[in-house]
């Protein structure tokens, strides 16, 4: 197991922009979240780049020394429980129309948000997602 700048510098080694931290991450995901929580609006291709801080936060998880991924856990969980609520699981079929899905379990890459609103929400649903628009609300 290594320590946060060692898992930063491994994974940007491994293709990832920059040696992200771990809080870097997690705010990442904590900002995304709540956009979604309040309606989603930028494109389809932000939206899927979004969701990789997600996924980088998936794989250092695998790498980190254990007292660090005790510390940030809780933390995580509560933003994964928000994102579940604020979404909707169809197992990927709206979002992968747009862009690859990885493996199954990296499970966020299989909802899209339940409010569809602005580009993002138009393009889901012209491949089908059904979910909350608040323009019609």
């Amino acid at each position: 197991m290594a320590t946060e700048t060692e898992v930063g510098e491994l994974l940007h080694q491994r293709g990832w922009r920059t040696a992200f931290t771990v809080a870097e991450r997690v705010n990442a995901w904590a900002a995304l979240v709540g956009v979604i929580e309040r309606g989603y609006g930028d494109d389809i291709y932000e939206y899927t780049n979004d969701l990789y801080c997600r996924s980088w936060l998936h794989e250092a998880w695998l790498l980190l020394d254990e007292h660090i991924v005790q510390l940030w856990t809780p933390q995580i969980k509560a933003l994964d429980d928000r994102y579940k609520a604020a979404t909707v699981d169809d197992d990927g079929q709206a979002l992968e129309q747009f862009h690859g899905l990885p493996g199954p379990d990296l499970w966020w890459w299989r909802r899209h948000p339940r409010t569809l609103t602005g580009d993002l929400g138009r393009s889901l649903r012209s491949v089908g997602a059904i979910g909350a628009d608040p323009d019609t609300a």
